[in-house]
């Protein structure tokens, strides 16, 4: 029941956070949006139709047809998280601030959409629209939501070309690309770290090393070469991003013939990273 009520207030913050971006910097300056948002606000431009009550309408109606790729807590949440966009949207409706440079409202518009839309995704609901599309393309494509969010997005932002402009539409895709990367930061982790595989002739050497100078632990993966049938040693290694300069060092000083992958990782748990239980 805690958890339901954080969620809720994380969904709230979030779509107020959403709501602010359109009426403060996307509409003032004509810029365009993507997904339902950019819809609403091309109707919004053309005949000044209420944006908070078209998405309401449009996002209800994508949430009938697209609630089975949908779990139920999900449904709910997304239920939720509409109904408090639109409510924000005609809240802040008249809301305005003091800002006239184009392209950093655009950069701003980017931040608080992605910080939204971020906080609602994730907690585990979506903005329905392209949120819902963009979470079937992750379930059967494995697509990355954020990125798979913009994709849609694009297509919609750039159906507005004809109604704001070209200078209005390339501002409207910096404040998309800042959002897909907000976004992607906030529903990821705030805990980058790289995993690290390596494949040496000299694994122990490099093993040791790293334990004793970058107090690090080493795992050891059972793996064999397909060609050469032959036996081999993978050493698994996570590390802060700030540590790979100096793993390439030790694994370049004892072998140079070795086979080194990086990785990202993003949320890790366990000893030397974050408690699991919290």
């Amino acid at each position: 029941m805690k958890k339901r009520i954080a969620d809720i207030a994380i969904m709230t913050v979030g779509a107020f956070l959403f709501a602010l971006a359109v009426n403060l910097f996307v509409i003032p300056n004509e810029f365009g949006e993507g997904g339902v948002t950019g819809v609403t606000i091309i109707l919004y431009y053309l005949f000044q139709w209420s944006p908070s009550i078209v998405n309401l309408i449009i996002n209800g109606l994508l949430l009938i047809v697209g609630y089975k790729f949908l779990d139920r807590q999900t449904t709910i949440y997304t239920v939720i998280a509409v109904a408090l966009n639109s409510l924000f949207l005609h809240l802040t409706e008249g809301w305005t601030i003091a800002s006239h440079e184009l392209t950093i409202n655009a950069v701003f518009a980017g931040v608080l959409v992605g910080s939204g839309i971020g906080l609602i995704v994730r907690v585990g609901g979506t903005t329905a629209g392209t949120v819902i599309l963009a979470r079937i393309a992750n379930k059967y494509f494995d697509w990355n939501v954020s990125y798979a969010l913009l994709f849609f997005d694009l297509i919609v932002a750039f159906s507005s070309y004809f109604i704001i402009g070209p200078e209005k539409l390339m501002l409207t895709i910096v404040a998309l690309y800042v959002g897909t990367k907000v976004m992607d930061f906030i529903i990821e982790g705030l805990n980058p770290k790289k995993a690290v595989m390596i494949i040496s002739e000299k694994q122990n050497d490099i093993a040791e090393k790293v334990i004793t100078e970058m107090d690090r632990g080493v795992t050891v993966l059972s793996g064999h070469g397909y060609y050469t049938k032959n036996p081999k040693e993978v050493l698994y290694i996570v590390i802060s991003k700030q540590e790979v300069s100096t793993l390439k060092k030790i694994v370049k000083s004892i072998d140079t013939a070795a086979f080194l992958t990086i990785h990202d990782v993003r949320d890790v748990f366990g000893e030397g990273f974050l408690d699991i239980s919290k």
